[in-house]
């Protein structure tokens, strides 16, 4: 069941009553903003933002969102939230997503990507009004072979970081509610996990990510700490993997059979891009800050691929903006931004805009 007009997912989430888990992050501020203009109705559930700035203040995103404040690792407040806002459906994004802070806290991360999204799911399963939940894990939760092919859906799951390891622990906790209470007669959830790769956009002021990094040593004047240069990665706007699970969402709505099961989305191009290549895109016509590098890093994967053909065929999931174009739009949101002559939620508004026009052309 192929969607082919590539907006009509907009029409089926329109007046739904939709959570966002960490809706305060920076994936979750864009989805939360384009919810809003599609006209669903936005409930939040927390932690305060990590960062500052954030993306989830300087866009005021607040405005668009029922929000409430809480961790996903208690139980309780979870289940206290989906009982208060009683969501039809859920985008499920609150994680600790960030890979070295896995190694100087592994318990933590273990506890926030497992535990915590069995604690969303027994929440949906115990709310009447929910009927589905679209789970966000990563292209990490794949047993990393380092070979030259892409990752399916169907390949081994490992994990050799924390972070990875406790995404696919995330995956069989959600494949374990699937199957045992995804068809339940007296209240069936539709499950369907997403496997995105590395989201870049503007807004992101994370550590340890290559933009956020590149964008803060431009605007201080300091260097820039590379660890795997060469790394290949599956870069993608935070504007595709937003679309892909609203559509998802949709997809769930419409035929629960089809959609309830994991999906990678990951970017069309065969060309792999490096660590390398997106620092040439970003300094083309930006400035180049001093590089460092750094010696004896933690480890991390060297390469990493996704293949998305089931998404395109089946869900019809095509992103308009090809990876040069993504690192250079990002580049431009930051600069903009950095300039003070534009604030972010009309960036966003402006590229969010540029991107519906491009799924219509």
């Amino acid at each position: 069941m192929r969607e082919t007009n590539q907006l009509g997912f907009e029409s089926v989430l329109s007046g739904k009553r939709i959570l966002v888990t960490g809706h305060t992050g920076f994936t979750g501020s864009w989805a939360c903003l384009w919810l809003k203009q599609l006209g669903a109705e936005v409930g939040g559930f927390s932690l305060a933002p990590e960062t500052s700035p954030s993306l989830y203040v300087e866009a005021d995103v607040a405005n668009d969102v029922a929000g409430t404040e809480g961790d996903i690792c208690d139980f309780h407040a979870v289940l206290d939230c989906f009982t208060r806002f009683q969501p039809e459906l859920v985008l499920h994004l609150a994680a600790q997503p960030l890979v070295r802070r896995s190694y100087r806290e592994p318990v933590l991360t273990f506890a926030t990507n497992a535990t915590g999204t069995a604690h969303v799911l027994e929440a949906a399963r115990a709310t009447a009004s929910c009927r589905s939940i679209v789970c966000v894990t990563t292209d990490k939760v794949y047993k990393n072979n380092e070979w030259a092919w892409p990752y399916r859906e169907n390949d081994a799951l490992g994990g050799k970081d924390p972070y990875s390891a406790s995404k696919a622990a995330a995956e069989m906790v959600i494949d374990s509610y699937r199957y045992s209470f995804g068809s339940d007669s007296r209240h069936p959830v539709g499950i369907a996990t997403a496997r995105g790769g590395n989201i870049i956009g503007g807004g992101d002021w994370s550590e340890d990510r290559l933009i956020p990094d590149f964008a803060r040593a431009v605007n201080t004047g300091g260097s820039l700490t590379l660890r795997y240069p060469d790394a290949t990665r599956p870069w993608q706007h935070v504007l595709a993997l937003v679309q892909g699970y609203l559509m998802l969402l949709a997809g769930l709505e419409r035929d629960r059979a089809t959609f309830a099961r994991a999906w990678n989305l990951g970017p069309h191009e065969s060309r792999q891009f490096s660590v390398r290549d997106v620092l040439e895109i970003l300094s083309d016509g930006w400035e180049r800050p001093t590089l460092d590098y750094q010696q004896n890093p933690l480890p991390e994967a060297v390469a990493l691929a996704l293949d998305s053909s089931l998404a395109r065929n089946v869900l019809g999931w095509t992103p308009p903006w090809d990876t040069k174009r993504v690192v250079k739009e990002t580049a431009a949101w930051y600069r903009a931004f950095h300039s003070g002559n534009t604030g972010a939620r009309e960036l966003c508004m402006r590229q969010l805009a540029d991107w519906r026009e491009g799924m219509r052309s």
